[in-house]
């Protein structure tokens, strides 16, 4: 059995197996820089695509690259706290099911033996991955970038949601965004 089919028939996934919903992911082993972030979407479970809605568009900005770059080079792979669409809370969506990264992304992690860079995308994956407190601000986390260099680079999640949140800390577009360009086309670049 591949991960893919291991994931699915995993008693925790039924549910969604059972409605027909696959996972979504994507583990090339040729990847370089692993984007990590919180739950698919609704337009993403549905086409079966990471990143296929208005927080990809963002994100694709956000590190320079178009959607050939992003989807077909083989430099990027992709992973969420959760396979699956967790559905609409009252503002947002529902957050992802707390054992699925402890579970599975080690071993999709593995199966990607080229990884340079861990794009951290918002607190799910910030607060798991670097360890942090409950208490932790995420905004201070993205404030200090640096100091999670060179594995991890934590970002602020790209919705559209955000916008406000964007528009209070201009010092993310003007300093981090030009950093993490930076950071992703010397990646990209490396033999």
């Amino acid at each position: 059995m591949t991960i893919f089919e291991d994931i699915k028939a995993d008693k925790d996934n039924l549910t969604y197996t059972e409605k027909g919903l696959n996972p979504v992911f994507y583990t090339p082993k040729s990847a370089k820089i692993l984007i990590i972030g919180q739950a698919p979407g609704k337009k993403v479970q549905e086409t079966e695509i990471m990143w296929n809605d208005a927080s990809g568009d963002r994100l694709r900005e956000w590190l320079d690259v178009d959607r050939k770059q992003f989807y077909d080079s083989g430099n990027f792979g992709f992973i969420s706290m959760d396979f699956y669409y967790p559905g609409k809370a009252k503002s947002g969506d529902k957050p992802p099911r707390g054992s699925i990264a402890k579970k599975w992304h080690p071993k999709l992690i593995a199966s990607m033996p080229n990884l340079q860079l861990i794009v951290l995308i918002g607190s799910y994956a910030q607060k798991y991955y670097l360890h942090l407190a409950r208490t932790e601000k995420i905004t201070d986390v993205v404030k200090n970038y640096k100091s999670y260099l060179p594995k991890y680079f934590p970002i602020i999640h790209p919705s559209p949601r955000n916008n406000i949140w964007l528009n209070r800390n201009p010092w993310f577009e003007k300093e981090v965004v030009p950093r993490l360009q930076a950071k992703v086309s010397d990646t990209i670049k490396e033999k």
